[in-house]
């Protein structure tokens, strides 16, 4: 079963502390992204990840995996819609697919949350007040479904940051990839992987699953990284008790 992780960006927001990949940011000696391929592989997943900026350092992390590399030349131009295209044949009719941005840090409790559910569309987001006041991308939902999203969405309208992991089941999948490529068509370019799910979001329901209470982060800004590594600071010393 197909885990597609994006990891084509620049990231430019922490680009001027960071001479690398913000998903090869090391934590306790590991990447981001190696800990999340290892994780997937860990609950049966094959891992695709899709590159672009500085390809070359993530392939040489991930060299001894078993990794599927693709490469978006393109990244400068294309958002990660461009990047999903370069990986369409691995979004395949009767298997779940698993879909994730390559800066995100998150652990086996929160993979069990997303894997455990029945949804056949849902993302991952987090209901906290202190993801709403200071997160990057916003979701407003009723009934667990998406009705609102963006990065400007007013402050009482907003009910979820968006974590940057979702799944789609098998049911969903055909519907998906058809989107996928009417989009491509109509030279969307600049669209994000989740904008197929957020335009599709009109006629068929879009869920989130709550991870309010778990820990995890998506690497934005070197804040963002500082706060994993008090996490894994507090959690070690937890540990010790």
């Amino acid at each position: 079963m197909p885990a597609i992780i994006m990891a084509a960006g620049v990231g430019s927001r922490i680009s001027r502390h960071v001479d690398k990949p913000k998903c090869l940011l090391e934590i306790e000696g590991k990447s981001i992204v190696r800990r999340t391929v290892e994780m997937l592989a860990r609950n049966g997943l094959h891992s695709v990840v899709v590159t672009g900026y500085q390809h070359e350092q993530i392939e040489e992390n991930l060299k001894d995996l078993d990794v599927t590399f693709l490469n978006n030349p393109f990244f400068r131009v294309t958002n990660s819609l461009g990047s999903l295209w370069f990986a369409r044949d691995f979004i395949r009719e009767g298997e779940d697919l698993y879909l994730m941005n390559a800066d995100v840090f998150w652990e086996q409790d929160v993979f069990d949350l997303l894997h455990d559910e029945d949804k056949e569309v849902l993302l991952l987001a987090d209901s906290s007040i202190a993801r709403l006041e200071r997160g990057d991308y916003f979701f407003g939902v009723d009934g667990n479904k998406i009705v609102k999203y963006g990065k400007e969405l007013a402050r009482e309208i907003r009910t979820h940051e968006y974590v940057g992991v979702g799944r789609i089941r098998s049911s969903f999948v055909p519907l998906f990839r058809k989107k996928m490529h009417e989009m491509m068509e109509e030279e969307q370019y600049s669209s994000w992987w989740e904008d197929i799910l957020y335009q599709l979001s009109a006629d068929h329901d879009v869920f989130v699953r709550d991870v309010s209470g778990h820990f995890w982060a998506e690497v934005d800004y070197i804040e963002d990284y500082e706060r994993i590594m008090h996490y894994i600071y507090k959690s070690r010393e937890e540990g010790k008790r």
